[in-house]
Parts: structure tokens; C-alpha cells; sequence
């Protein structure tokens, strides 16, 4: 019921910007940023070949377009995962971040066991490293780690949130826009991030639509570590697996150019849904 929610909050706030004739961002109290860096969500493993082959190929791919920074599924085995985990960074060298995403693969023995073998390869942050219901998980993984800990991506609602954030579970929040309650849930969550200090890097997914109306919030957001020297900027999710309806129902894609995204800037969400092609994508009643 809160990703329908979503969706129709979501949509509110595109008819109110093309109302007024101005970005979601401003309505949400002005843009912080224009462009967003990117990650690319992707090096998923196959139904064939060596993953210690093709895995480093795909990274090392990914950040010759560009990207500053990749994530890598994990949740195989934690052997298999290591190593993987090495290829990778080996494949990418020290400069490109590395994100590792369990999917809540992992107990929590699993995950600490995992998470020290791969400490080393300096990686940015591990997601979803338990369940998401296993808070004490989460706070046990989290302790024993130098790794930063991330997850959110199955959390709904400021009041979900609040009690993660009160049992100190996370170094990095994820809710999805298009799930946790929309754009306005998604603000008052982030605000609330802040409160906590907890950084907030959005989980992204789906189609376009999804692109840019995380985009649009993460206009607004504050940089984390604001008052240092060298204030980071929250990233932008930017799944690079075969999608056919991602790109495809907005006239206009958003595209990344060397790893950094444009915000957006026409009224409401900035998008043009090609209904064209939803007509192309749409099931009749028989499911075909």
C-alpha cells in the first residue's frame, strides 16, 4: 500500500510543478546541486562463465565510461564472494569506489565473516548485509566492521526509518522514493537522516520516472560531512543491467556523461512520459 502511495505522491508533486512552471526541486526548497555523481548498479552473476572473468570485465567497463564508483552483488558464498570482491577491485584499481549488496544474503556471523575478508579492498559501504527485520543484525554487523553499513531498501515511512535510525543500525540510509512513501515521506526521512547523521544515498529502480524523481530530492539534500573541507555529495543510484521499459517510456532518457547525471531542470519532475511506448509495454487483461 505505501509503494501505491508513492507512486500517487510522486505524481502530485509532477502536477504541482507543471502547474507553477518549475522544477520539483525548487518547490522542495531550492537545488543544493545540479548534476549528481553516479554509481553503476550491476555485475550480476550469469547463467554461464567464469564470474571471476567476467565480473572484473564489466567493472573495469564501467569505469572506463566514466563512473567513479560501481556496486558488486554479492551473497553467493563467502569464499566465492572474496574473491569476486577482490577480482573487482583489482579490475578497477584504487581510485574507483567499491559498494558490495547482499540482497540480506547473510546472518550476521555470515556477513561480520565476509565483511573482514574483504575490509581490505577498501570498500565503501556493504548493503543489506542481514534482513532488513534483523535490526540486532544489522547493529552486530556493524559493530564489528570498519565497513560502512547501508539498508533501507525495504523500509517504509518516516516511522520505520525512525526506529532504525534510534537503534543505531545504519551509517547509511536507502529508502526508495518510489516505495518508501513518495517524495514528501522521502524529504521528512532525510531531514530526519541529517538529525541522526546518517548519510542518504536513495535506492534507485525501475524506470525513468524513478531516475528522476530521486533526482529531484537528491537536489535538495545536503552533502554529508557539510562543515569539512571536503563535503561529499550523495550519489545517484544508476542501474546499468538490460532493462527495456527503463529508458524507454520518457521522450527524452536520462543518460549519465562520464558518471555524472544532470539534474532535471524542466517543470515538475522534468520528464515526458512517452505514452507510446506505455501502449507499446501494456499487458492486456489475460496477461500477454
Amino acid at each position: 500500500m505505501i509503494q501505491g502511495l508513492s507512486g500517487i505522491d510522486i505524481a502530485l508533486w509532477d502536477i504541482k510543478g507543471k502547474h507553477f512552471g518549475v522544477p520539483v526541486h525548487q518547490l522542495l526548497g531550492g537545488a543544493a546541486r545540479n548534476e549528481v555523481a553516479a554509481y553503476a548498479t550491476g555485475l550480476y552473476r550469469r547463467k554461464s562463465g567464469d564470474p571471476l572473468t567476467y565480473l572484473p570485465e564489466e567493472a573495469a567497463g564501467y569505469a572506463a565510461e566514466g563512473f567513479r564508483a560501481v556496486k558488486l552483488k554479492v551473497g553467493f558464498g563467502i569464499d566465492e564472494d572474496a574473491a569476486a570482491t577482490r577480482a573487482v577491485r583489482d579490475a578497477i584499481g584504487p581510485d574507483v569506489a567499491l559498494m558490495v549488496d547482499a540482497n540480506h544474503a547473510y546472518d550476521a556471523v555470515a556477513a561480520i565473516r565476509l565483511g573482514r575478508l574483504i575490509e581490505r579492498h577498501d570498500i565503501a559501504w556493504f548493503e543489506e548485509p542481514v534482513p532488513p527485520e534483523d535490526i540486532a543484525g544489522y547493529r552486530a554487523v556493524r559493530s564489528a566492521l570498519t565497513i560502512p553499513i547501508a539498508g533501507g531498501e525495504c523500509e517504509f515511512t518516516r516511522f520505520g526509518f525512525r526506529d532504525l535510525f534510534a537503534a543505531h543500525a545504519l551509517d547509511i540510509a536507502q529508502p526508495d522514493t518510489c516505495a518508501a512513501g513518495g517524495l514528501s515521506e522521502c524529504k521528512k526521512i532525510a531531514d530526519m537522516s541529517e538529525a541522526f547523521g546518517i548519510r542518504y544515498n536513495p535506492h534507485v529502480w525501475g524506470t525513468g520516472i524513478a531516475i528522476a524523481a530521486s533526482l529531484q530530492l537528491l537536489a535538495v539534500l545536503p552533502s554529508h560531512t557539510p562543515t569539512s573541507l571536503a563535503p561529499l555529495a550523495p550519489m545517484l543510484e544508476f542501474d546499468r543491467t538490460e532493462h527495456p521499459i527503463r529508458q524507454a517510456i520518457l521522450k527524452q532518457p536520462i543518460e549519465h556523461a562520464t558518471g555524472m547525471v544532470r539534474v532535471p531542470n524542466g517543470p515538475g519532475l522534468g520528464i515526458d512520459v512517452d505514452r507510446g511506448a506505455l501502449a507499446r509495454f501494456a499487458a492486456d487483461q489475460c496477461g500477454h
